[in-house]
């Protein structure tokens, strides 16, 4: 019988199956095939729906490898801010605030989330503003120290160049680096710094100034407001160090000679305030005559936790960088450029020298709440921005556990202690030396110690006779005594009234992945200068040429450097520290 046209000529089915296994394992294997013949055969689809799987997992498999190899690579070269791996900056107008959390540690954050956790009744997951920021870590020695200081440490942020401890904007061969603050300048931008330090101190002066050593205060003062190289590069200054600015022969100065630069400034065409009405009357920001230089102490202003007490005298930081942040914003706005804001909380460095963990945790709750309002106006702003938040150094070797005794230690630190004090160390110094200058009364002199400054001062009602004895015998080191009977009580520890060499932590808002991970500290100078697009060179180039031009000349016809003396020999200019017995 006849079959018809497109019937199987196939065997059964089951003895298909076990051919079609056996020719697939001849593929594979490359052996013939024992139950066929060689001739060519056709495969069905379950055959290539086999070889269509085997495909797509290989393809699956390579991928996934080439994705790991490429995540290995960008792990191990971070971006940069511009071009090549880096994230390029927006075009046309931007805003950088640039904030320094000087000599602010790690554990400074730990202390203070604690602290207030504890005085606010807060679950631990409530953290501080910071907290939700945070993006990488800086490493920060300097050319002299695996230890950096201030200066060493601001002039990597604002040359993006490592230098010696000292250094301010200055180079280790005592040459003049241009700043991203002075090259924004040239570019157009708006500039300014808010400090709670003296505006002369070495942070501030490292982005509009040029000297061989730090303490060249006065000089640094001439050059703030113009008298400079590159002539006026600050637009907005505003702090404390009042005495640097006034003529020796004035009461309330700290000068050595008879310049006056708060009239230089004016000359300059600076609006001038020097008090908290003063600052009021710039209204937020929005009644400010740029350029602006408002100094309203005569040396520092006082620690924020002994401010708030004189609200009527001193505004905070957070108050200023309003003021600062409202005032640029209406400066630029109808410019195609933006502005460079620094704004530092520099006695978060002031607690940490002086070991006193009551002035540590409100400082570092102030500078927090400033960062909080930057982030809020950048949230807010139609102008693309950035924020940069870090610290120069660690200070103190902070600790947030102390062994007290020889025994083995409990695993506790107590923050209630430090909820029961209202004052810092420096303030009870003051008013004791005070108390010293007009009263001989030793026993007056112990009850007014026992009671109203570790009572009511401190929160203190058990201070031992040995703690008694040091604060009425030893004045030269009264509040270090006050700092170490409230951290001992605490049980916070500290390992030197000086810097560490610690990595510090870095924050931020905006396009800021180029500073994920773990950086050099100049490496923040140079994301600054990149987000700008910002060109260095030719500032360092200006600097150069002028300062033959640009030196003083003294009254016996020699000249001085306009950058100051240079350091003593063997100052910290000889590389690293070596080991000397000193133990």
């Amino acid at each position: 019988m006849s079959q018809p046209l497109l019937a199987s000529s196939s065997p059964p089915s089951e003895q298909s199956d076990d051919r079609a296994g056996a020719e697939e394992d001849a593929l594979l294997t490359g052996q013939p095939n024992p139950q066929g013949p060689t001739r060519q055969r056709r495969y069905g689809w379950k055959f290539w729906r086999e070889v269509g799987l085997f495909a797509w997992a290989t393809l699956a498999t390579v991928a996934l490898i080439v994705l790991a190899v490429l995540y290995q690579h960008q792990a191990g070269h971070p971006k940069t801010a511009t071009g090549h791996d880096g994230v390029d900056p927006p075009t046309g107008k931007r805003n950088v605030i640039f904030m320094v959390s000087d000599g602010m540690g790690p554990t400074s954050l730990s202390l203070t989330r604690s602290f207030r956790q504890f005085r606010d009744g807060l679950p631990p997951a409530d953290v501080l503003v910071l907290d939700k920021h945070l993006i990488g870590s800086s490493r920060t020695r300097s050319t002299s120290s695996l230890i950096t200081d201030s200066a060493a440490g601001a002039t990597a942020f604002s040359c993006g160049l490592k230098s010696y401890n000292g250094a301010i904007s200055i180079l280790p061969d005592h040459s003049p680096c241009g700043t991203v603050l002075e090259a924004a300048k040239e570019a157009g931008y708006m500039t300014g710094l808010v400090v709670t330090t003296r505006i002369t101190d070495a942070t501030p002066a490292c982005f509009a100034a040029h000297v061989n050593t730090r303490a060249e205060e006065d000089r640094i003062a001439e050059q703030e407001v113009g008298d400079h190289p590159l002539g006026r590069v600050v637009d907005l200054m505003l702090g404390g160090g009042r005495c640097h600015f006034l003529p020796r022969s004035m009461d309330g100065s700290c000068r050595a000679d008879e310049k006056d630069v708060i009239a230089m400034a004016k000359s300059k065409g600076f609006t001038y305030v020097d008090d908290r009405r003063g600052f009021d009357e710039l209204k937020g920001g929005s009644e400010v005559h740029l350029p602006l230089l408002g100094l309203f102490a005569a040396t520092d202003i006082p620690y924020e936790v002994d401010r708030r007490f004189e609200q009527d005298r001193y505004p905070s930081l957070d108050e200023m960088a309003q003021t600062a942040l409202e005032a640029l914003t209406r400066a630029t706005h109808d410019s195609d450029k933006g502005f460079f804001l620094m704004i530092e909380g520099s006695r978060i460095d002031h607690a940490g020298h002086a070991n006193d963990p009551v002035a540590q945790v409100h400082e570092v709750l102030a500078y927090d709440k400033a960062f909080s309002t930057v982030v809020k106006y950048l949230e807010d702003s139609d102008t693309p921005g950035v924020l940069i938040s870090t610290s120069d150094h660690e200070t103190g070797g902070l600790a947030t556990a102390r062994q007290l005794h020889e025994s083995y230690p409990e695993y506790l630190w107590y923050p209630g202690v430090l909820s029961n004090a209202s004052r810092s160390a420096e303030s009870l110094n003051h008013r004791l030396q005070e108390r010293r200058d007009t009263s001989s009364d030793d026993d007056a002199l112990r009850k007014f110690i026992k009671k109203d400054l570790l009572g009511d001062g401190l929160g203190v009602l058990d201070a031992s006779e040995d703690e008694l004895k040091l604060l009425m015998d030893r004045p030269d080191i009264t509040a270090y005594t006050f700092a170490d009977i409230v951290s001992r009580r605490a049980q916070v520890g500290w390992s030197t009234h000086g810097h560490s060499a610690v990595d510090v932590n870095i924050y931020g808002w905006g396009p800021t992945t180029a500073l994920e991970g773990n950086h050099e500290n100049t490496e923040i100078g140079e994301f600054l200068r990149d987000y700008m697009d910002l060109d260095l060179k030719p500032i360092t180039k200006k600097l150069t040429e002028a300062s033959e031009r640009f030196d003083i000349r003294l009254e016996d016809g020699s000249k001085k450097s306009w950058m100051g003396a240079l350091p003593e020999s063997g100052k910290g200019l000889d590389g690293f520290d070596h080991y000397h017995g000193d133990f």
